[in-house]
């Protein structure tokens, strides 16, 4: 199945509706990333995460099942600053949904390991390289990944094979379509979504966009119809939750916002420390400026009252060959 690769901006846009975030009412729904490790795996939620694909690949997602991943194996230790669950859909194609919150510097490189690694434990030895297969990775972040001043919050990667010289895209042939169900040689590839939440704005333009202002926000407001988010709303209700659920959901609440306090005071602390280490840095050349501006004047000085003793020096020679001269001339009329 293709997706269309214009995402977005080909999806029917809806009026700009400008959404007040900044009234914060007392919490209603519990955050994607923890329904994404405790209520989201259960089959009679998959209609929740199949509206989220379906609304960012445009076009209908059906998962059959959930496979193994990091998240499904449960770690007392585990900081919950990472999420991921890996579907598989009616394609037999398979999903990764990886949410981040700490930043990391090598985050693109672990994208790629994640994608590789999902292909390698989906095909067994001996099997032919037929059996690979198509990955999506999807990556929701909470953090500036790339360059701060790239403002969007969708960005979308893919392969593509490019005559060097035609410049024509290398399709499939005939035979090759007909049994991957694909046109592109690209289309077997991975492809990557970076969902970088933070920059989202909290105008919703599209019905995508409803889903971007959950992941930020929480919340799921009236009018919002995007697919998936009506069962979110029911589904993820806090007040549904059972005791044991919401003293787990409240603990780690708690737990990633002081992690978040933990890492913008260290941010800030560096950047305090970088600062007086510069001023510091800066006053210690300005010294040795000083020190030495001072040792060159002092070397001007020096060379000022050599040329001076040169100049004495010159003088007394002059008077020397005067007296000689002088000399000279009264011999030669004793002569």
């Amino acid at each position: 199945m293709k997706t269309n690769k214009n995402k977005q901006s080909e999806k029917k846009v809806k009026p700009e509706k400008k959404v007040n975030s900044e009234k914060k009412k007392e919490r209603q729904l519990v955050s994607f990333d923890w329904a994404l490790k405790r209520l989201l795996r259960n089959k009679a939620n998959f209609e929740i995460v199949e509206g989220f694909l379906s609304e960012l690949l445009n076009r209908t997602v059906r998962i059959t099942n959930v496979l193994e991943s990091e998240s499904n194996k449960a770690d007392s230790t585990d900081k919950y600053n990472r999420v991921d669950i890996v579907v598989e859909d009616t394609e037999r194609e398979i999903i990764l949904i990886e949410l981040q919150f700490i930043p990391e510097m090598d985050y693109f490189q672990r994208m790629l390991y994640g994608v590789s690694k999902t292909i390698v434990d989906h095909i067994f030895g001996g099997d032919q390289y037929l059996k690979v297969k198509k990955v999506y990775s999807i990556n929701i972040v909470y953090f500036d990944l790339g360059r701060e001043d790239d403002k969007d919050y969708v960005y979308y990667g893919e392969t593509q094979f490019k005559g060097l010289h035609s410049k024509n895209i290398l399709n499939l042939s005939k035979k090759q379509q007909k049994i991957f169900g694909k046109i592109k040689a690209g289309d077997l590839y991975p492809e990557y979504y970076i969902l970088k939440v933070n920059n989202f704005d909290n105008v919703a333009k599209t019905t995508f966009d409803e889903w971007i202002y959950f992941l930020k926000n929480d919340r799921i407001e009236e009018g919002f119809n995007a697919k998936g988010l009506l069962k979110a709303r029911e589904i993820l209700d806090y007040s549904r939750l059972s005791a044991e659920e919401k003293a787990a959901f409240d603990y780690e609440y708690y737990r990633k916002n002081r992690e978040r306090c933990q890492i913008a005071t260290a941010k800030d602390e560096g950047i305090f420390e970088t600062e007086e280490k510069y001023a510091k840095t800066i006053e210690e050349k300005d010294k040795a400026l000083e020190e030495k501006s001072k040792a060159l004047e002092e070397k001007d000085k020096a060379l000022e009252e050599k040329d001076k003793a040169l100049e004495e020096k010159d003088k007394v020679l002059e008077e020397k060959n005067k007296e000689l001269e002088k000399y000279k001339r009264l011999l030669n009329l004793n002569s």
